[in-house]
């Protein structure tokens, strides 16, 4: 679906990812929306956000020298920002049902890619 659409990338760490899979993977094979599978996608969905928030967010005040005051301005609106959004996602996660525990597993497994070949 995405690879059809012009779309940007942010890259994540190798942990994250293998997680994200690993994750995906098991909450598939259960298919079951309870406290659990609500709980793991939860925590995945947030550590996903940061480095989404810190890599187009800060990254690019990173590459410019930003100043430590500029930093830690853009750093506190970030963490508002996932502070929101955190209590956003608990809310929809906690009315999910089994066919969209699996439209979101499969977005993430559609938005998680191997680096490419050097």
């Amino acid at each position: 679906m995405l690879k059809q659409q012009s779309h940007i990338v942010a890259p994540i760490p190798d942990d994250l990812r293998t997680r994200a899979l690993y994750t995906v993977n098991e909450l598939r094979e259960r298919g079951k929306a309870d406290k659990e599978a609500i709980d793991k996608l939860f925590n995945l969905i947030v550590d996903m956000t940061e480095q989404g928030l810190d890599f187009f967010f800060l990254e690019p005040l990173r590459r410019l020298h930003a100043s430590n005051m500029m930093m830690g301005m853009a750093k506190m609106g970030i963490g508002s920002m996932l502070k929101g959004s955190k209590m956003v996602v608990h809310k929809v996660l906690k009315k999910l049902d089994d066919r969209s525990l699996a439209a979101i597993l499969d977005f993430i497994e559609d938005i998680i890619h191997e680096p490419e070949p050097a």
